[in-house]
């Protein structure tokens, strides 16, 4: 359940009250981890996955009624904006046109009389949020345009046409900065109260970085760029029986050679951030620290990429030698090789295991609950799935036959609930069970169709949707699989 999909009243979830019902939701259901997507500021397709930083967080997030609590923000600067058309669905276009001018008006007020530990914030977050600040100062001066078309001296980063800028948009600086004090002050009281109630979080960090982000700007050396800047190399899956094309993601590749060298300080940097902002971290596309897939800079499909040799295990073991044992679940899905195996098998983390995976008819599966290792996590889905009863409406008949058959389901039970209970009695020692599935919502609730643009990331839980009643009857069948915190 991500942040965003929230019930609320401002065009989108956020860190306010609706967040602190629904940890109270996970305490009654006896439920003990909180799963996210990543809550990185959203560019491009509006996708978390996409974010203008790997460290910052996204100012829509914060809770506009907290601020009004605060005396940063009055009721009418806010409320009666016309922040969507349906409650089910984040319109970001609106709140990219009015979001922010309202979080100015709390700004100026914030301005006025900066808290104490404004200060301490800011020093603690020296590595990377002035960068952050003024990228963003600078994007929103340049009409939005990645920093890849900003002028030469700016975007080479040149120390005098850097130093020009922080005068010149000084009080833009100061505004972002400001913004990402108030979401990480929201956001550790929201982690503190969940914590408090025995509910961990799980967050989620991409493997890649787009390349308009502050992480590439300032720090162009530890990723595949030319000397004017442009990629040598992307990232990208190859073609497939689903995608003749393969998949063209278009990040940046890392240049390991480069980060090896300085004993892979950006990593480190950005886990050290992740095991502060979350109690475990998720590392999405672990196979790309294995092996991972290249593609030209200027190719126009994933057809003409080739495999390169991931850092594997000295990665790994030196970023544990720096921050210590990271509590880590790598996403492993997808079409692996013995080394990928060995690689998360000698890391010691569990993978993932996804129930809708499991039930192609011709053949046996990993997926399927009977094949679990215990120490795995287990998914009736992820983001880029199709709900339970979605997926049962559009997959292959014999697929659906074995799945019935399988889990033993029946409609009056609902096919939705059956697939719970199968992701619950399996051997895995986590299962992570989606807000959609636990609802009973249809495709129209999907959050992900990969490789798609302009229907994705919108989903929001219908007001009222999420009950004492639904929280009583998966603490009952919580407790019947033997999963209740002792």
């Amino acid at each position: 359940m991500h942040l965003s999909s929230l019930p609320g009243p401002y065009g989108i979830g956020t860190m306010g009250r609706s967040a602190y019902r629904f940890v109270d939701f996970l305490q009654r259901a006896g439920q003990t981890w909180w799963q996210l997507l990543p809550i990185g500021p959203t560019s491009f397709g509006d996708s978390p996955y996409q974010s203008f930083s790997s460290v910052a967080g996204n100012p829509y997030f914060i809770d506009l009624d907290l601020l009004e609590q605060e005396g940063l923000l009055q009721k009418a600067e806010y409320e009666s904006l016309p922040w969507c058309e349906e409650e089910t669905a984040v319109d970001y276009g609106r709140l990219y046109r009015l979001r922010y001018d309202v979080l100015r008006c709390a700004y100026r007020r914030f301005a006025q009389n900066p808290p104490e530990d404004y200060t301490r914030f800011c020093e603690e977050n020296s590595r990377w949020l002035p960068d952050y600040a003024l990228f963003m100062a600078l994007k929103e001066a340049h009409g939005g345009r990645p920093w890849n078309e900003w002028e030469l001296p700016l975007k080479m980063r040149e120390p005098q046409a850097l130093e020009a800028a922080r005068v010149r948009y000084r009080e833009e600086i100061a505004f972002h900065t400001v913004l990402q004090y108030l979401f990480a002050r929201q956001w550790y009281a929201l982690k503190g109260y969940a914590n408090s109630l025995g509910i961990r979080i799980i967050g989620d960090i991409p493997i890649y970085v787009p390349r308009d982000s502050a992480d590439v700007w300032s720090a162009p050396e530890q990723f595949m760029l030319d000397e004017n800047y442009e990629p040598i190399e992307v990232a990208g899956c190859p073609p497939d029986a689903f995608s003749a094309d393969g998949q063209l993601w278009g990040n940046p590749l890392y240049r390991w050679e480069a980060m090896q060298a300085d004993g892979y300080r950006w990593w480190i940097d950005r886990f050290r951030a992740s095991a502060t902002l979350y109690d475990i971290i998720r590392i999405d596309h672990f196979r790309g620290f294995d092996a991972y897939y290249a593609i030209p800079g200027q190719a126009e499909t994933a057809r003409e990429g080739v495999w390169r040799q991931g850092p594997g295990i000295e990665f790994f073991r030196t970023v544990r030698a720096a921050l210590g044992e990271l509590p880590i679940i790598a996403e492993d899905l997808g079409f692996l090789t013995p080394g990928v195996h060995r690689l998360r098998e000698e890391c010691g983390f569990p993978g993932m295991k996804v129930l809708q995976f499991a039930f192609d008819s011709r053949e046996d599966s990993d997926y399927l609950p009977h094949n679990y290792p215990r120490h795995c996590v287990v998914y009736t889905g992820t983001h880029d799935n199709d709900t339970i009863l979605g997926w049962f409406a559009t997959a292959a008949p014999a697929d659906t036959c074995f799945a019935r058959e399988y889990l033993r389901l029946t409609e009056q039970e609902g096919l939705h609930w059956g697939m719970i209970c199968g992701a619950l009695q399996s051997p895995g020692d986590t299962v992570i069970l989606t807000m959609q599935d636990l609802l009973g919502l249809g495709s129209e609730a999907r959050m992900n169709i990969p490789s798609t643009l302009g229907c994705n990331w919108k989903w929001r839980a219908a007001p009222g949707a999420i009950t004492d009643e639904l929280a009583d009857r998966l603490h009952h069948l919580t407790g019947l699989y033997r999963r209740l915190p002792r």
